[in-house]
């Protein structure tokens, strides 16, 4: 198997932002996108990119760090800390997830816990101090790719060609209903309830989806 990239989606405070990271992981080839905690997000700004994406889903950090291993993989922190590499220096070694922090607070200690190394993207003007989290994980997404040597999309004139919408995929398989993970998905729930990532809207908007959704078998 060849170079793979993720991208792990855990306690990111706007909601919207899965949609937009779906369109951009689509853009630079991702191989999976892989949601840690509940399933509910909102697609807004993902014009149709979770049709061509694959999701997964875990209800905690370790699960997804069992999987991600299984597949050989590294885990990248995106963050501004002591040791991290800038992503122009392409530290990388092999197929790797990206962990992206929450917008305000960065990566948690608990996060931090499961990463391999670090990077972030170095900034030359005084006028914001970190990047809106979809626009970092472009930048960081478009350096893998690089490094990676992921072959360009064939263009169309001024746009990229779209590929045929896929068949819906099977369902995921890879956690289970237990009762320690029902209780761990309330309690990340609860916590994340104030920041307004998850819809909570149940009267069908159309900009909401869920995992069940995208991986129904209808």
């Amino acid at each position: 198997m060849g170079i793979e990239s993720y991208v792990v989606v855990h306690n990111i405070a706007k909601r919207h932002n899965v949609g937009t990271l779906a369109r951009s992981a689509t853009a630079f080839g991702v191989s999976h996108l892989i949601l840690v905690g509940r399933r509910d997000f909102n697609a807004f700004g993902s014009h149709g990119s979770t049709s061509h994406i694959p999701f997964l889903h875990f209800h905690s950090l370790q699960e997804a760090r069992l999987f991600l291993k299984d597949k050989d993989c590294d885990i990248c922190g995106v963050e501004i800390k002591e040791g991290a590499f800038a992503v122009n220096q392409h530290p990388f070694k092999k197929s790797t997830a990206f962990l992206l922090g929450n917008e305000g607070t960065g990566l948690s200690s608990k996060e931090c816990e499961i990463c391999d190394f670090f990077v972030y993207i170095p900034q030359y003007g005084c006028g914001t101090a970190s990047l809106n989290v979809t626009v970092a994980a472009s930048i960081i997404l478009h350096h893998f790719g690089v490094w990676a040597g992921f072959s360009e999309r064939t263009r169309d004139g001024s746009k990229y060609v779209v590929a045929e919408k896929p068949m819906k995929l099977g369902r995921r398989n890879f956690c289970t209903e237990t009762e320690d993970s029902i209780i761990e998905e309330r309690k990340f729930r609860r916590e994340n309830a104030a920041n307004g990532f998850f819809d909570q809207n149940r009267n069908g908007d159309s900009s909401s989806n869920s995992l069940e959704a995208l991986f129904s078998d209808d």
